[in-house]
């Protein structure tokens, strides 16, 4: 195995499996941090259900399989995709945060998610579930609408003419974390 990424609490190695490149999560020996692999295969399997996250292969002796997501970071992706692909893509974002906030799941990390966001194939693909919970107030529509609006991403959108006003985000996000109603988000992207 080769090491790919090293993390906070993980390390990520790139092996052969099955004759597929994969990816095998173990913990980082010099994070403190608790089970975080095993949050990540606890949940990693719920998502793919909803077709969420890299494909789930094995959890065993403390290591994570999953499938290899190669791609680009979401914030390269804004620089070279076109406006029409780069709607798309944050329009599937939301779409995922929705779901995880119906089941209850908040991913954490969504307000600043410069490594957990890979766009492969025009498509985003969310990995690092480590931190994973089950909360009655999740929040991840509410910290994507934080990211989206930050001046950086703005700033980015705005050079392929898509306007992020945050006045009507912070509205936005209020009126969704009240009634959990999408339909704002929905008319909000539609307009961009």
């Amino acid at each position: 195995m080769e090491l790919y990424a090293k993390g906070k609490r993980g390390l990520v190695y790139l092996t052969d499996f099955k004759g597929e490149k994969i990816a095998v999560k173990k913990k980082n020996p010099s994070s403190t941090a608790i089970a975080r692999i095993d949050i990540e295969a606890q949940f990693l399997p719920l998502l793919n259900k909803h077709t969420i996250g890299p494909k789930f292969l094995f959890f065993e002796n403390n290591e994570l399989g999953m499938e290899f997501i190669e791609g680009m970071l979401f914030e390269e992706y804004l620089v070279t995709a076109s406006k029409a692909k780069i709607k798309k893509a944050i329009d599937s974002l939301f779409e995922q945060m929705r779901v995880l906030d119906a089941l209850g799941i908040n991913k954490e990390e969504m307000h600043h998610p410069f490594k957990h966001i890979i766009v492969r194939d025009d498509k985003p693909v969310l990995i690092d579930f480590e931190r994973c919970r089950y909360t009655e107030k999740p929040k991840n529509v509410a910290q994507l609408l934080q990211y989206v609006s930050g001046k950086k991403i703005r700033d980015m959108l705005a050079k392929k003419e898509i306007h992020i006003e945050r006045e009507e985000v912070i509205s936005l996000s209020k009126e969704y974390k009240q009634e959990l109603d999408f339909s704002g988000i929905r008319r909000f992207l539609k307009l961009l």
